[in-house]
């Protein structure tokens, strides 16, 4: 019998969810994501060194000696995503994601310029834009600013996406893809509730089956990448979904698994469903999100955590440089 990952790839896109080259290079996914948190990590691997080192200097040097360590800092954390990304694409066969600084998530026009810039580096190396996915928070104005890049054929990945409202403001906004985290869904439904979930009645997997069957129900062309997972059970009660974005410890347990895996999710059968449309204007949008405190929380939590792991890795490159020019002689 094929194991999970080998059936789940029958039916489902799989993306590694990792900035680690190895892991990529062990799995053979179609697709790779990352995200701030998961950079910072990388970042301080001793295998990956030298590709921040080289990517500090190259800031140092566009910015000249009269600049901060700490704009060299911030420049460099841009540029080291795309510099992985640009890694991760002599691996994987898809797609990229890169991410616009957490801390724009509220900034229409701050985050259509800095994905612009992203894109505009990407060009310069020669990778197409149908490889790189700009990844926006799933805020209104991470919509807006999505709205504007995919005219310019710029494809966007929402993340950060909890709740039906905002799942229907990504679509209607035109966006390439949407990542709902199922595993954030459920740590707030465990913590709130002091129950545990299984399978179907995980809260995280009802989240993202409710998404998926709407928008093949009526037709969107944005597809579904369900993120975020705790445990392998919540991957395979998804099994249909457009892609999963996994984990290397998860893809391994699932490589090393054998066991049936039936189709859970079907865009046919949710064609035929009785599923009440829902026109989301800013008006609606703010008031089911309002009325959506797991949604409410983990938006506003989750943007915290990365705009945090961004100030971290900025105070750990400013460290790096710091390092790096002591051993630089002084030249007259």
């Amino acid at each position: 019998m094929p194991n999970l990952l080998e059936q789940l790839r029958k039916f489902t896109v799989v993306v590694a969810d990792t900035g680690d080259l190895e892991a990529m290079e062990k799995f053979h996914p179609q697709d790779a994501t990352t995200n701030p948190s998961l950079i910072t990590t990388v970042a301080q691997m001793p295998q990956y060194q030298p590709v921040v080192d080289g990517v500090i200097m190259d800031a140092r040097k566009e910015l000249g000696e009269g600049a901060t360590d700490q704009a060299v800092a911030n420049l460099a954390f841009q540029r080291l995503a795309i510099a992985f990304g640009k890694k991760i694409l002599a691996i994987v066969p898809g797609r990229v994601s890169t991410e616009v600084d957490a801390r724009l998530s509220y900034d229409t026009e701050a985050s259509i310029k800095q994905a612009r810039s992203i894109i505009a580096q990407y060009d310069a190396a020669g990778i197409g834009r149908d490889h790189v996915l700009i990844k926006l928070a799933s805020t209104w104005e991470g919509f807006r600013a999505a709205e504007v890049l995919e005219k310019e054929n710029i494809h966007c990945n929402m993340t950060l996406l909890f709740g039906i409202h905002q799942a229907i403001a990504a679509a209607d906004a035109g966006v390439t893809l949407i990542s709902p985290f199922v595993g954030r869904i459920l740590d707030w439904y465990k913590k709130d509730t002091g129950k545990d979930y299984q399978g179907a009645d995980d809260p995280g997997v009802q989240s993202v089956t409710r998404i998926y069957n709407y928008f093949k129900k009526f037709g969107y062309k944005t597809v579904v990448m369900g993120a975020s997972f705790r445990n392998i059970g919540e991957i395979t009660e998804l099994a249909g979904c457009d892609l999963l974005t996994i984990s290397p410890q998860f893809l391994g347990e699932l490589e090393s698994t054998q066991a049936d895996l039936p189709r859970k999710l079907d865009p046919e059968k949710a064609k035929t469903m009785q599923i009440e449309k829902i026109v989301v204007d800013k008006a609606t949008y703010d008031r089911m999100h309002a009325a959506d405190p797991m949604a409410s929380d983990k938006l506003k939590e989750g943007i915290e955590g990365f705009s945090a792991a961004l100030v971290k890795l900025e105070t750990l490159l400013a460290k790096r440089l710091a390092e790096l020019e002591s051993r630089t002689p002084a030249t007259v």
